[in-house]
């Protein structure tokens, strides 16, 4: 399928609407085309009658508004929503059957800042059911009978496409990191917190994180400037970071392939400079991952409890069996559930002190998008920097030797977003395709 892969660059987007080197209206109507174009084989969006004049009536009212200083900071810019997040005029259906009625809520806080700086909401992008375990219909648009990974599929698929330059989705444990290398482009997790989650349908609080896609790292930078809560400028730092590899059980769940590929990724960056430390840590992930998903499981079914109990027969049956798991975890389990994951979070911590880490870097899956649309993959390569909070990127590094995407997951310190989207711009540089072969090569 030619032409479907389009990155659009944020930063480009921005300065030329700034300019006004393309006015907003004609910015607008390019993608409209786009996406009426690309759209019905890609399936980012949900379906939306009128899209077109809505779009195009919200472009009217930005051309035509006296702004009193200077035009915002993504004037223009046409952003893709996933569907668990509020949208005032947008029913929110998270990819379900229920009743849109009882899923309705206040507009969030994260559309609510987009609005404040001048993005457009060119619609809403498919997810998996309630961001759990039963897939949407997009595809990939490097291959379209492979997945494009879940849940914030659309909005990594949109961003791939060049259907918008920007797409917020959201992370619980996997739901950024893995389809954002799935489709070839940047995700950007912010540390938990960072980003406001009121208007944004519950799925396991203390996981659920507002996420972003974009083409670079530069383009991550923009939006995080604008969505996370006490953005500073990264502090000026000498030299580059130290990189962490987490040696050990948890790599071993990375697929051949994969594993060569960050194996020649982690050379590349030797060869550029960076200093990586080769550190046991997740000794007893196999254990620690248990009581990591009991977390999960148990909130998800908390945050489902009256949904469900009303609407059981409309629930995906993957959907209700993770519901159903979470409905056995007891409070006793899961308070002693917490205990495991807070003493998780602490070895982690001691452990990236005692070595000098500043940087983990790690494969962002287990491997390329698999192939068929009901295996969104696995999110066992995310699940440990999610567990602990901490903000994540994944950088386009690589492909297999089928040519699929690959990316490198990069993970810094609590409250450090700033420092590793900043660190992360050399780290892309460094990784370019003409430093780093593909799969085989």
């Amino acid at each position: 399928m030619d032409g479907l892969v389009r990155t659009t660059s944020l930063a480009d987007a921005v300065r030329t609407l700034r300019t006004d080197a393309v006015g907003v209206r004609e910015h607008t109507e390019r993608a409209i085309e786009r996406i009426a174009a690309v759209d019905p084989v890609v399936q980012a969006f949900v379906a939306e009658p009128g899209r077109a004049d809505r779009l195009r009536e919200a472009a009217r009212d930005l051309a035509t508004r006296a702004w009193p200083d200077r035009l915002p900071s993504l004037y223009g810019v046409p952003v893709g929503v996933k569907d668990i997040v509020h949208v005032d005029g947008l029913p929110t259906r998270a990819g379900s059957t229920l009743p849109t009625e009882v899923l309705k809520g206040g507009q969030a806080v994260v559309v609510d800042r987009l609005l404040r700086a001048g993005a457009l909401i060119a619609g809403k992008t498919v997810t998996a059911e309630f961001a759990v375990a039963a897939p949407g219909p997009t595809r990939n648009p490097h291959r379209p009978e492979h997945t494009p990974g879940g849940s914030s599929s659309g909005s990594a698929a949109a961003v791939a496409a060049g259907l918008v330059p920007l797409a917020i989705g959201t992370q619980t444990i996997g739901s950024v990191i893995r389809p954002a290398a799935y489709c070839g482009v940047v995700g950007f997790k912010p540390s938990h917190g960072r980003v406001p989650l009121d208007g944004v349908l519950p799925t396991s609080p203390s996981y659920d994180t507002v996420g972003t896609f974009t083409a670079t790292v530069a383009d991550a930078v923009l939006a995080a400037e604008c969505l996370c809560d006490d953005w500073r400028q990264a502090p000026a730092t000498t030299g580059r970071p130290v990189l962490g590899v987490p040696e050990g059980p948890y790599l071993g769940f990375t697929e051949p392939e994969a594993l060569a590929v960050f194996d020649q990724q982690v050379n590349t960056l030797r060869a550029a400079g960076y200093a990586v430390e080769r550190v046991p840590v997740f000794e007893t992930f196999e254990q620690d991952a248990f009581a990591l998903f009991v977390v999960n499981l148990h909130e998800l079914a908390r945050s489902h409890a009256d949904w469900y109990a009303r609407y059981p027969d409309l629930y995906d049956p993957r959907t209700a069996d993770a519901i159903l798991q979470g409905r056995r975890v007891g409070p006793a389990d899961y308070t002693g559930a917490l205990r495991k994951r807070q003493a998780f979070r602490d070895r982690l911590t001691e452990a990236t002190s005692r070595h000098g880490v500043d940087v983990w870097i790690a494969p962002a899956a287990t491997g390329p998008a698999p192939k068929g649309l009901d295996n969104a993959g696995d999110s066992v390569m995310s699940l440990p920097w999610s567990a602990a909070g901490l903000p994540t990127l994944t950088v386009p590094a690589g492909r297999s030797t089928t040519e699929l995407p690959l990316g490198l997951q990069c993970v810094a310190g609590h409250g450090q977003d700033e420092r590793l989207l900043h660190w992360a711009l050399d780290l892309e540089a460094a990784l370019s395709p003409e430093r780093l072969p593909s799969a085989g090569r």
